[in-house]
Formats: C-alpha cells, structure tokens, sequence
C-alpha cells in the first residue's frame, strides 16, 4: 500500500429507522438505518458515526462526498496508516 489509501463507498441512508443498523449490499455498497431524523444533518452524523464504529476508525476519517441532502450517499474513508 503507499500510504494514501482512500475507499469510496455508496451508501442508502435510510433515516428515521426503528432499528439501527448497517448491511453490506456490495463490496463497496452498504445500507445504514439510523435512528435520527433527516433534519439538521443529525442522520449525517449518525451515518459517519457508523461507518467509522464499523471500520475502526476514527470519525474524523470518514467524510460525506455527495450527497449531504439525499438518502444516496458518496462516502470516502481515509484509511491512511489506519490498519
């Protein structure tokens, strides 16, 4: 690896979710329920929260792309010197 190590994800938001969770669809899709509302970009928060808890990295390493206002998502984990 050269040490600029960059994943890009799509993701399927889907806020508002009795059960939270995440499902991998492919090897670079995933589906995130959240529990938080749609507004105030607090499911955008749960949503990098997430991934960050699911990929063990810090959340400062996760950054929403595309797609800030939308249930489809670009998501870019820095993975830099991480594993």
């Amino acid at each position: 690896m050269n040490g600029k190590d960059k994943i890009y994800l799509n993701i399927k938001v889907q806020p508002r979710a009795r059960k939270p969770g995440l499902e991998k669809v492919s090897s670079r899709e995933y589906k995130i329920r959240v529990s938080a509302p749609p507004s105030k970009g607090e499911a955008n928060r749960e949503v990098v929260k997430a991934l960050a808890s699911h990929f063990g990295l810090p959340p400062s390493r996760v950054k929403i792309v595309r797609g800030q206002k939308s249930k489809s998502k670009l998501v870019l984990l820095d993975v830099e010197n991480s594993i």
